[in-house]
């Protein structure tokens, strides 16, 4: 997630354009206080709506958990796992050294 202050906006919306395009989320400043989030206009916005883009995107950029993501979403966390998963974002993150720990204790 990048920052951009307002004076960037005019300096910098190529970069600010290039990162909606990617995916990225961008927030703006005005005297380093957040003035509004710059939000990918993309199949999850259209499908679900600003406030799930959001939470996915922030979901995936590990900012919030999965819980705090669904209640930002507005949704259950059963929802917002498929939610997730039709993005191809995955709702579980096992490092290999947990993996191992689940495997070993269920096997």
């Amino acid at each position: 997630m990048d920052t951009f202050t307002v004076r960037d906006l005019r300096e910098r919306t190529g970069e600010l354009i290039r990162d909606a395009e990617t995916g990225e989320l961008s927030v703006i400043t005005k005297h380093g206080r957040p003035v509004f989030i710059a939000v990918p206009f993309d199949e999850t916005v259209m499908k679900s709506g600003v406030s799930t883009a959001l939470a996915v995107k922030l979901y995936r950029e590990e900012v919030l958990s999965l819980g705090k993501a669904a209640r930002f979403a507005g949704c259950s966390v059963a929802e917002f796992t498929e939610c997730l998963g039709e993005a191809g974002i995955p709702s579980v993150r096992y490092s290999a050294e947990e993996l191992d720990e689940e495997l070993a204790a269920i096997g």
